[in-house]
Order: structure tokens, then C-alpha cells, then sequence
């Protein structure tokens, strides 16, 4: 006997139904085993006196451009912070306090500076942050083409000295104990704002991303890659390309800021100790699990000898330096790998 015209309808949902369901397990299989495709998206401001480029992989134009826009305006607020060229940023208004009782400032701006307290005495004092009224000097020689005047030197390096800094973690307080102290943060503020800007893209969903502001902090491989394709100067050759993912790198040395005075060549970074600018000719490349980490490293590789280098490294697991020192013309160098 047939079935009657309802039992045929319901026959007809159950069996529609059934065939639904396999292919949305089919489409969701499917799905799972094949991620949304991402694209290659790159922006480029300037920033901390930088060309401050951006890379992220992401799934349309528009999350992209959300993500970036976040991360230039975490860098943009971090330079207002740290920033010794602006007069009303945070650091320049704690070295206007320098000589006076101490001053509360911001938790992330104690954060920098508790690290680059640890690192100026891991280093026996090569790293300093308390370098700014010598850097002014040597920023002035620069642009004049004239070493600076030995009585104006010497005054400015009566006013260098990490152990001019006390910190109170407890209260978040900086005491600068001279009047006339300036702070200056370029060797560690921009790894600091690599990493932020990185994190920054992973609050969006973004996990394939490399942030360049000179120190280059870099996320997950892109799609398809082992890694981001990365030139680090290495053993007296032509700038090795290395595949580097999560991780930063940061280099220092006299390749691009200098001043020839007297047919001498004087780098942009000051030995705290003597206060001249270093002539030693030597480069070095730091590849560290942070940018926090990278930043002030670099620096210090370009005073330290070999065996300073290496109890630094030590101190920091994982971290590795290529350090190079340049002939007078840059094009040979002589490897000083670490």
C-alpha cells in the first residue's frame, strides 16, 4: 500500500535533510583543512624619526588596515612618551625634574627604565641612558662638522652615571640626582615599540606580522614560509639572508649615522665612560627573542671585547650577535662573529 501524501512529504524533509547535513559536513571538512586565505598587506609612516614599515598577512584589506592603524598609534604613543626630542614628552619632562626629589611616572616608562638600569649594570656602564647631555654634543658636532669644545665635554660627562638613577619599584618613582641629567632612550625605546606594535596585531587576530623601526620584531612565518627572510651582516661576506620568526633583530654601529671630522670617522654612538664617539669602526647585529632584548644589546656588543660579549649573551638564552669591525671603507669588513 502507498504511502499517503503526508508520510511522502515527511520521507522527502528526512531524506533532504540527511543529504544537508552531509554537505555541511562535507563544506565544513573542507573548510577546516583549508583556512581562509590571507594576503600580504604593507604600510609605511614615519615614526621615531624613521620610515616605520608594517607587514601583516590577514584575510581582507580591512582588517589589515585596522591592525596597522592600532600599531602606528601604540609606536605614535610610545614616542610621545619616550621621546627626547619632543620638550613635553614624559622622559624629557622627568630630566627637567633632574636634581629634585623624585618624580612618579608612568608604569610602562619605569618598565623601560628598570631595564635599562639591569642592563647598564650587566654591562659594567657601556649601556647608559644617562648618555643625553653627551649625545646633544655629539648630535651638534654632527651638524657642524666640528668635534666638540673639551671644556663642554667635560662638563657633560660630570653628568653621565647609571648609578645616578634610583628607582623605586614600590612607588614607580625616578630620581635623577644632578641637575642638568638627561635621559635618552634611543638604544631601547624602539625595540620596546616593535614589540608593543607586535603585540598589538596579535590583539587583532594578526599572528603573521614583522614591524620595521629600524629594530625589526617579527611574528609567525608568512604563509608557506619557514620563516621572514631577514639580511644579517655576517662573517665578512655580503649580508646573509636568514629565515627568522618570532624573534627581533637590532644593529648598531657607525654604517649610517657618522661625522668624518679630520679624516677621522665618528659613530653616532657614544662610549658613556669617555664620553667620545666611538671610532672603533665596528658593527653588530643582535638577534633576541624581543626587541626590549635586541635594542640595548646591539649597542653594547659595539663596546664590549669578545669576552664581554659573550657573558652578555649568556645572560640572555638564545640570544645571538654578529659583530663586525669595518675598514675605512665599508665595503670590507672583518668578522668578529659571536
Amino acid at each position: 500500500m502507498g504511502a499517503t501524501l503526508n508520510e511522502r512529504g515527511r520521507i522527502a524533509g528526512i531524506a533532504l535533510l540527511a543529504a544537508w547535513i552531509l554537505t555541511f559536513e562535507a563544506v565544513g571538512s573542507f573548510a577546516r583543512v583549508q583556512p581562509d586565505a590571507l594576503s600580504r598587506f604593507s604600510y609605511t609612516e614615519y615614526h621615531m624619526g624613521v620610515d616605520a614599515r608594517l607587514v601583516v598577512y590577514a584575510r581582507d584589506r580591512r582588517i589589515a588596515e585596522t591592525a596597522c592603524a592600532a600599531a602606528y598609534e601604540r609606536i605614535a604613543a610610545l614616542d610621545t612618551m619616550m621621546s627626547d626630542y619632543r620638550k613635553d614628552s614624559e622622559l624629557n619632562l622627568l630630566s627637567d625634574a633632574a636634581g629634585g626629589p623624585p618624580v612618579r611616572v608612568s608604569h610602562e616608562l619605569f618598565k623601560v627604565l628598570e631595564r635599562a638600569q639591569r642592563i647598564s649594570r650587566e654591562s659594567g656602564g657601556c649601556f647608559d641612558v644617562t648618555v643625553g647631555p653627551v649625545v646633544q654634543l655629539w648630535r651638534k658636532a654632527r651638524k657642524t662638522g666640528k668635534l666638540p669644545d673639551p671644556p663642554e665635554l667635560a662638563a657633560a660627562r660630570k653628568l653621565v652615571g647609571w648609578r645616578m638613577v634610583t628607582l623605586d619599584p614600590v612607588a614607580e618613582t625616578v630620581r635623577l640626582a644632578k641637575p642638568g641629567m638627561r635621559l635618552d632612550l634611543g638604544a631601547i625605546a624602539k625595540g620596546y615599540a616593535a614589540d608593543q606594535a607586535l603585540f598589538s596585531f596579535k590583539s587583532h587576530g594578526i599572528k603573521q606580522a614583522m614591524v620595521d623601526i629600524g629594530d625589526i620584531a617579527l611574528g609567525d612565518p608568512p604563509p608557506g614560509k619557514k620563516g621572514w627572510s631577514i639580511s644579517i651582516p655576517d662573517a665578512g661576506r655580503t649580508p646573509a639572508l636568514m629565515l627568522l620568526s618570532n624573534c627581533a633583530t637590532s644593529s648598531s654601529g657607525d654604517t649610517e649615522q657618522h661625522v668624518i671630522i679630520g679624516g677621522r670617522e665618528y659613530s653616532h654612538v657614544v662610549d658613556p665612560h669617555t664620553g667620545m664617539a666611538l671610532t672603533n669602526r665596528v658593527q653588530a647585529t643582535v638577534i633576541a627573542r624581543d626587541g626590549f632584548t635586541s635594542d640595548p644589546l646591539s649597542t653594547c656588543m659595539t663596546m664590549l671585547g669578545p669576552a664581554g660579549r659573550k657573558r652578555m649573551l649568556k645572560l640572555y638564552p638564545g640570544s645571538k650577535a654578529f659583530v663586525r669591525r669595518l675598514s675605512l671603507r665599508a665595503d670590507k669588513p672583518t668578522s668578529l662573529r659571536t
